[in-house]
C-alpha cells in the first residue's frame, strides 16, 4: 500500500475511534470523521468502502492478537499467572478497542464482532481449569476474565505493572488457583 493511503487510512481509523468513543457510533457520520480529516467523502469511501469496513479495520487488530493469543494458549498450556497477564496485557494493549466494544455492545454485537470474545473467554477458561468445567467453573472463569479485561476500562490512570498484578491477582483468586 502507498505511503500516502496507508497514512489517511491510519489517521482515519484514529479519528473515528475517536469520535465513536466520544459520540457513539450510531451518532458519528462517515462525512464528519472526513471532514475532520479534511478529505471529502468520496475520499473515505476510497480507504474503505462502508461504515461498516471502517469499525471492522477499528476491531480487527484486538481479533488477530486475541486470536494468536488463544490459540497459542491451547498449544502451550501456560502457567495460570503467565496466561492471565498475557490475557490483561492484550486488553490493556486495545483498550481503546475495547471500550469501543463495551459501550457499542448491541451495535457491534449486530455485526457479529462480539460473539468473539465470549468465545477466547471460553477457551480460556478450559485452558486454565481443565477440560471439563462445572457450571460453577464456567461461571467463575467468566468473572475472572471478564474482570481482568474491564480493569483496564475502569482505571484507565493506573501504572501498567500495578494494575496487571492487581487484575491478575484476583483473577486467580476468583478461579482459585
Amino acid at each position: 500500500m502507498a505511503k500516502g493511503r496507508s497514512d489517511t487510512r491510519e489517521r482515519a481509523q484514529a479519528v473515528a475511534r475517536e469520535l465513536f468513543l466520544k459520540q457513539g457510533l450510531q451518532r458519528t457520520s462517515l462525512q464528519e470523521i472526513a471532514d475532520r480529516l479534511g478529505i471529502t467523502k468520496p475520499a473515505l469511501y476510497y480507504h474503505f468502502s462502508s461504515r461498516e469496513a471502517l469499525v471492522r479495520s477499528i476491531i480487527e487488530p484486538l481479533f488477530e492478537d486475541g486470536d494468536a493469543f488463544v490459540a497459542a494458549a491451547e498449544r502451550e498450556w501456560p502457567a495460570p499467572r503467565d496466561l492471565l497477564e498475557h490475557y490483561f496485557a492484550l486488553h490493556y494493549h486495545h483498550r481503546d478497542v475495547v471500550a469501543l466494544i463495551v459501550q457499542e455492545l448491541t451495535a457491534l454485537n449486530d455485526l457479529g464482532l462480539v460473539g468473539k470474545i465470549f468465545d477466547w473467554r471460553h477457551r480460556l477458561a478450559h485452558v486454565l481449569l481443565g477440560p471439563e468445567l462445572s457450571f460453577d467453573e464456567e461461571v467463575r472463569a467468566t468473572v475472572a476474565l471478564g474482570g481482568i479485561a474491564d480493569t483496564v476500562m475502569v482505571f484507565p490512570d493506573a501504572p501498567f505493572e500495578e494494575l496487571r498484578d492487581a487484575a491478575v491477582d484476583a483473577g486467580l483468586s476468583t478461579l482459585g488457583l
